[in-house]
């Protein structure tokens, strides 16, 4: 395998783990600053009122997007894998 080869797939699987998770950790900052502002004007220090929505937002991403992200992870394996089948 090459030196350039290589590099390319790193940049390949940057990529495709930056596309795959950014969903989930972008709807994620943003509940996390809406809480916090909403935190912020009741002066509402309660711990568990971070976590529950987040978990359940992030569930509902997953639900929605899960297909997309399963869907973008076995492409790219599959094309790994035909890659590496051809050295």
């Amino acid at each position: 395998m090459d030196l350039d080869v290589a590099v390319s797939i790193m940049g390949q699987m940057f990529s495709v783990g930056l596309k795959v998770a950014s969903p989930i950790l972008i709807v994620t900052l943003l509940a996390g600053i809406i809480i916090s502002i909403f935190q912020v004007v009741t002066q509402i220090q309660e711990m568990t009122l971070t976590f529950v929505p987040k978990i359940f937002i992030t569930v509902a991403v997953l639900y929605f997007l899960g297909n997309w992200m399963l869907t973008t992870l076995v492409t790219y394996t599959r094309e790994l894998i035909s890659m590496a089948a051809g050295f």
